[in-house]
């Protein structure tokens, strides 16, 4: 999955010309240069001006490579993060050697924690409409099934392996980005003292850094708010 964000290269003083760009797709994807549904090549731009947005859209977009413009640019942003930590939730599921109903009880609670946490943390307005842009439940989908967090997560399960070395064995250099958000995401949690309210993208960060065991996620889900 791609995330372009231009917050840390625009002037502070230019801050509401930031635009975010986040596509539905693995980057393998992209580069066939063909529009494939099922992958979702679709790319939505966050931006707070929409005048801007569309400047950037006609810039951007190609009979192959749609794109969308979306108000909510830090809602955006934070959609690009949180569904690799949900991604890293999936691959545990299929290293657990658990189906597709099992992972999209995983796709679904991670995205209302995405969205409770989004409209916790988020200065501006968060409407539910933009997580079923491409920014959103396309993305999520997408990274949960062909992603490297999933990839990687799955064989975390399988082997005796730490994050760190199957980062260096199958990434070629490349970071995971799950695991380290999750770390954000908790110290951002225990803050608040509402680490009760977010037990999926808790229980990642637990089996990542802190030894939690591996079987206990599925009791996380069976025990999830949500079904209480």
């Amino acid at each position: 999955m791609i995330v372009i964000s231009f917050s840390n290269l625009w002037p502070r003083n230019h801050k509401e010309t930031q635009c975010y760009f986040l596509v539905a797709s693995v980057f393998s994807d992209m580069m066939t240069g063909v529009f494939i549904i099922f992958n979702k090549m679709l790319f939505a731009i966050g931006a707070k001006n929409e005048a801007n947005g569309r400047i950037f859209k006609e810039l951007l977009q190609t009979p192959n490579f749609r794109i969308t413009v979306v108000a909510e640019s830090d809602t955006v942003e934070l959609c690009g993060a949180l569904k690799n930590i949900v991604a890293v939730g999936a691959g545990f599921c299929d290293g657990l050697g658990f189906g597709d109903n099992t992972k999209a009880a995983v796709i679904r609670l991670g995205l209302m924690e995405m969205v409770a946490f989004a409209k916790l943390f988020c200065k501006d307005q968060v409407s539910s409409s933009t997580f079923l842009e491409s920014c959103g439940v396309a993305d999520l989908i997408t990274t949960c099934y062909g992603g490297r967090n999933r990839k990687v997560a799955e064989a975390f399960v399988k082997t005796s392996k730490s994050i760190v070395e199957l980062e260096a064995e199958m990434l070629n250099g490349q970071k995971l980005q799950g695991p380290q958000t999750s770390a954000e995401v908790y110290r951002i949690l225990q803050k608040k003292d509402i680490v009760n309210e977010f037990p999926l993208f808790v229980a990642v960060y637990q089996i990542c850094f802190e030894g939690k065991e591996v079987k206990e996620f599925i009791t996380c889900l069976q025990n999830h708010p949500e079904h209480m």
